[in-house]
């Protein structure tokens, strides 16, 4: 069927995003969470600047950014031949900008909230730090990791303005469910707007019932 087309692309975007943020913004969320930097408040406020910015203003300055005037955006088509702007891979990279302190907030609140004894005990011992993150930290934060992943993966399945601006709206590479639904509604394709809505709707109902149902098995 081929109005799901966007559906598909939407969850291969949310999937990719949330794969990378959470590899990258781990890292980040310990630092935060453990440094005593002057640095600390910047990059906290680096980090949540997509909360606060307009998605069109976030947008034009990625477009910007990952066009052949951009440095990355030079750089891509220099490398490939091809502009990161209205591509997929752009898409990935402003859906980790702009999903970034879904994921890093909640893993930073939650390593904040662990016992530290446990951690210099461990390190007592003798276990390295890649050992006690393992067996230590992450078994202790895996509610803070059930988060970010959902708000991660959910916030990326409902952009619109920052995708729009930076990925426009070519079907089959770039127009996600957001823009498709509003791609048919201006069209006055009403009935297949209310499919595409009913089935995201029905996603994110299916989802935040499997988030809750399991952080209360893990609060057990």
């Amino acid at each position: 069927m081929e109005y799901l087309r966007p559906l598909w692309l939407t969850l291969e975007l949310a999937a990719i995003t949330t794969a990378v943020l959470l590899l990258l913004g781990t890292p980040l969320a310990w630092w935060l969470a453990n440094t005593r930097s002057a640095l600390k408040a910047p990059a906290e406020a680096i980090t949540a600047l997509p909360l606060v910015l307009p998605p069109t203003v976030l947008g034009f300055y990625l477009l910007v950014m990952l066009g052949p005037g951009g440095w990355p955006g030079s750089w891509w088509l220099s490398m490939t031949g091809e502009t990161l702007s209205f591509s997929f891979p752009g898409l990935v990279i402003a859906s980790c900008i702009y999903s970034l302190p879904f994921v890093v907030q909640p893993l930073q609140a939650s390593f904040e909230s662990l016992d530290g004894t446990q951690v210099e005990l461990a390190h007592i011992l003798g276990a390295s730090s890649f050992d006690t993150f393992r067996n230590i930290v992450l078994p202790l934060s895996s509610r803070g990791f059930l988060t970010a992943t959902v708000l991660g993966f959910a916030h990326t399945v409902g952009e619109f303005g920052v995708v729009l601006m930076v990925g426009g709206n070519i079907p089959g590479e770039t127009q996600v469910i957001s823009i498709a639904i509003y791609d048919h509604v201006e069209t006055m394709e009403y009935a297949v707007a209310h499919r595409l809505s009913l089935i995201l709707l029905l996603f994110s109902f299916i989802v935040l019932m499997l988030v809750y149902g399991r952080r209360r098995q893990i609060s057990k």
